[in-house]
C-alpha cells in the first residue's frame, strides 16, 4: 500500500510520536514527529543497535556525550553507531519534524 511521510501529521504534538513502517529480523524503519520535544535534561540514549536518522522536514539539534553537536535540515542524515550516547536538544516548535529512522544490529560503512 502506498504511503507518504509527510501526510497524516497530527496537529498537536505533545509528545514524540513513534511509528514503526517496516520491523523485520534484521531491521527496524521508524517514521518519528517531533514538534518542539527534546530528549529530558540529562538522558542520554544509549542504543544497543546502529541508527541512521534523516529528517525529511523540520529541524533538529543532536548533541553527543563528548559535547560535540549536529544541526540538521531537511535532507541531513546521521550514522549513530551503537552506544554513541546522544540526546536530541532540540526540535523545532513552530513545525513538525519528521524523521525516518533505520536500527539495524551489524554496521559495515564504506
Amino acid at each position: 500500500m502506498l504511503q507518504n511521510l509527510l501526510t497524516n501529521l497530527p496537529q498537536n504534538l505533545t509528545n514524540e510520536l513513534f511509528e514503526t513502517l517496516v520491523d523485520a529480523k534484521s531491521v527496524k524503519i521508524e517514521r518519528i514527529l517531533s514538534k518542539g520535544q527534546q530528549t529530558p535534561a540529562g538522558k542520554w540514549y544509549d542504543q544497543d543497535q546502529h541508527e541512521w536518522v534523516l529528517v525529511v522536514a523540520g529541524g533538529a539539534k543532536i548533541v553527543f556525550e563528548d559535547g560535540s553537536r549536529v544541526v540538521m535540515g531537511p535532507g541531513d542524515h546521521l550514522l549513530l553507531e551503537a552506544h554513541r550516547k546522544h540526546r536530541v536538544s532540540w526540535t523545532d516548535p513552530d513545525q513538525t519534524t519528521v524523521w525516518l529512522a533505520v536500527h539495524w544490529t551489524e554496521c559495515q560503512t564504506g
